[in-house]
């Protein structure tokens, strides 16, 4: 049964490539491609040409909302041309919304029982990089798996995604069992690689039946843990030519009690590879 992909996709070149990486890890899946059309529902350029004053207002918010709504519907279809293209069997999906695009992708997952919901990143360093974006609030959000896809991909990062293996951060915690069993649900034809960072923290005992990780050693460097431990998973997904990293939004840190913790938001930031956030329930 083919893997159903939940693709948020604006027309940007960052949602384009992610639609042509996630088509190499997942070949002929089935794709929702959501075009989400947030307020004021139409660009700049196309609410000047519709404004005739405010003695006409509610003709101009009736045109706007025309107009919107048919440029919405044509990027979704540019973007089910891409996923057509990259052997995807994919539909377009437009939605107006109020909440956020990532709040909306992640209510639009739950509607189509996606397996997992896919957006680009625009591969910004530092804060800007994930922090209050659609791919942070769909992380953050979603009950299905997010997959962030980095923008640009290097030519061997890229080559890698076709049968390179799939890296997951473990630490012995539920959630690392969660990535680690979604790891091996949706890349059952893939090596799978479970990596423990030694972070300073004991290790959680081992769950049953969990495969035994490689140990990785990390140096001691300025900042938040997360962030050194984010930089090892990076660098060791270089290293072993992985085509994904996949990480548990909790883990044992001491931000566990914040819905996406500090290894996994860290993780976005730096390992220029797609990564792939679980959620763990509860």
């Amino acid at each position: 049964m083919p893997i159903r992909v939940l693709a948020g996709y604006d027309g940007s070149p960052a949602a384009s490539a992610a639609i042509a990486a996630a088509a190499k890890l997942f070949p002929r899946a089935k794709a929702w491609v959501a075009n989400l059309w947030p307020p004021p529902f139409a660009d700049d350029a196309l609410r000047r040409r519709l404004w005739t004053g405010a003695a006409h207002i509610d003709e101009f918010v009736a045109a706007v909302e025309r107009e919107g709504g048919r440029e919405a519907a044509r990027i979704a279809a540019v973007g089910v041309t891409l996923a057509a293209a990259e052997g995807w069997s994919a539909e377009a999906l437009v939605a107006q919304t109020y909440a956020g695009e990532g709040l909306q992708l992640a209510e639009l997952a739950e509607q189509v029982d996606a397996d997992l919901v896919l957006v680009g990143s625009r591969g910004l360093g530092g804060a800007r990089a994930v922090l209050g974006s659609v791919s942070d609030m769909a992380v953050h959000y979603a009950a299905r798996p997010v997959l962030v896809v980095p923008h640009p991909l290097l030519t061997a990062e890229f080559a890698a995604l076709s049968a390179g293996p799939v890296l997951v951060g473990d630490d012995g915690s539920a959630g690392a069992q969660a990535a680690l069993d979604t790891a091996v649900r949706l890349f059952p034809a893939r090596t799978v690689l479970p990596v423990t960072v030694d972070d300073g923290q004991a290790p959680g005992d081992p769950q049953a039946g969990g495969a035994a990780p490689a140990r990785l050693h990390v140096p001691s460097r300025p900042g938040p843990p997360g962030r050194a431990v984010a930089g090892a998973l990076a660098d060791c997904a270089r290293e072993q030519d992985a085509a994904v990293v996949v990480v548990g939004s909790r883990g044992r840190s001491a931000v566990r009690e914040i819905l996406l913790g500090s290894v996994a938001m860290a993780t976005l930031h730096h390992a220029h590879r797609p990564v792939l956030v679980v959620r763990t329930q509860g």
